[in-house]
C-alpha cells in the first residue's frame, strides 16, 4: 500500500511537472507570437515614417551640411570671426548666420559659374573669353554674400551718422534733467527708432547681464565704422574712467558732432560736380552732339 501510494504521488508529480513545463512553453510561444505580431504591425509605421520624411530632411539638409563643410574649408579657420564681425557691422540681418553665409558663398560660386556658362553658350565667344567669363562668374558668385553685407553695413553706417547728433542731443537733455547715464541711454533707445537705437538697446542689455559700462561702449564702437560714434564712445569711456562730469562731456560732443555733420554734408556737396562728370560725358554730351551736329552732317553729306 505505501508503495502504491508512492507510485501514485510520483505519477501525479510528474504530471504536474509536465503540465507546468507545457504551460510555460505555451506562454513563451504566445509571447513570441505577440512580439512578432507587434513587430509586423510596427514595421509599416517605420517604413511609412521614412517615406513620409520631407524632401528637405532627406536631401536638402545633407546637401546643406556638405556645402557648409566645403565653405569652411575654403574660407579658413578664422572665417567665423570675420563673418561674425561683418554681420555685426550689417546689424545682423534677419536669417543671416555664420553657417548660412559660408553656405551662401559656395552656392553663389556655383550659381555664378552656371550663369557664366549659360552666357557663354548664348554668346559663343572665343575660348579665352569663355574662360574669363567662367572665372568672373565664379569669383562674383563667391563674393556676392560679402558684397551684400558690405552694402547693408554701409547703408546702416550712413543712417547711424545721420541719427547720431539728434540722439546725443536727447542724451544731453536727459542727463541735464537729472537722469543717470544709463537711464538717459534707455530713454534714447525707447523714444527713437533705427540702427542707433538698436545698438543702444544692446548696450543696455549687455550692462544688465553684468558687463561693465566701458566694455559695453567699446563693443558698440567695434560694431560700427562711423568715426563720430567711435570718437563719442572714446570720450565717454575716458570720462567714466577719470570721473569727469558726463553732462559737460555730452555737451561738447554734441557740438562737435554737429560741426562734423555739417562738414560731411559740405564735402558730399563738393563731390557732386566730380561725380556728375562721368554721366555728362558718356550719356548727355553724345545725345547733344547728335541733335546739334546731326542736321549739319546730313547737309554736308548732301552737298558733297
Amino acid at each position: 500500500m505505501p508503495l502504491v501510494l508512492g507510485v501514485l504521488l510520483l505519477a501525479v508529480a510528474v504530471l504536474l511537472l509536465a503540465l507546468a513545463v507545457g504551460g510555460s512553453r505555451e506562454s513563451h510561444g504566445v509571447a513570441r507570437s505577440l512580439e512578432l505580431v507587434q513587430a509586423s504591425s510596427a514595421t509599416p509605421e517605420v517604413v511609412a515614417a521614412e517615406v513620409e520624411t520631407s524632401f528637405g530632411e532627406r536631401v536638402l539638409d545633407p546637401l546643406r551640411g556638405r556645402l557648409l563643410g566645403l565653405g569652411r574649408r575654403v574660407a579658413g579657420r578664422d572665417a567665423p570671426e570675420r563673418v561674425r564681425h561683418k554681420l555685426d557691422l550689417a546689424g545682423n540681418p534677419a536669417g543671416w548666420t555664420v553657417d548660412r553665409y559660408l553656405t551662401g558663398t559656395v552656392l553663389g560660386a556655383v550659381g555664378g559659374l552656371v550663369v557664366a556658362a549659360l552666357v557663354a553658350l548664348l554668346v559663343e565667344p572665343a575660348v579665352p573669353i569663355i574662360v574669363l567669363l567662367l572665372v568672373a562668374g565664379l569669383v562674383a558668385g563667391f563674393f556676392a554674400p560679402a558684397m551684400y553685407l558690405y552694402q547693408v553695413g554701409y547703408d546702416r553706417a550712413e543712417r547711424i551718422r545721420r541719427e547720431l547728433p539728434d540722439a546725443i542731443d536727447l542724451l544731453t537733455i536727459s542727463v541735464e534733467a537729472g537722469l543717470g547715464f544709463d537711464a538717459a541711454v534707455q530713454q534714447v533707445a525707447r523714444n527713437t527708432t533705427g540702427p542707433l537705437a538698436d545698438e543702444l538697446a544692446r548696450v543696455l542689455r549687455e550692462m544688465q547681464l553684468g558687463q561693465s559700462r566701458s566694455a559695453s561702449l567699446r563693443s558698440l564702437a567695434a560694431r560700427t565704422t562711423v568715426p563720430e560714434l567711435r570718437t563719442f564712445v572714446g570720450a565717454m569711456v575716458q570720462a567714466d574712467s577719470l570721473g569727469i562730469p558726463i553732462a559737460q562731456v555730452l555737451r561738447v560732443q554734441s557740438r562737435e558732432i554737429r560741426v562734423k555733420r555739417r562738414q560731411h554734408a559740405e564735402e558730399r556737396a563738393q563731390k557732386v560736380p566730380v561725380k556728375i562728370t562721368v554721366p555728362l560725358i558718356f550719356c548727355i554730351l553724345p545725345c547733344l552732339f547728335v541733335v546739334v551736329l546731326g542736321p549739319a552732317a546730313l547737309s554736308i553729306m548732301d552737298t558733297f
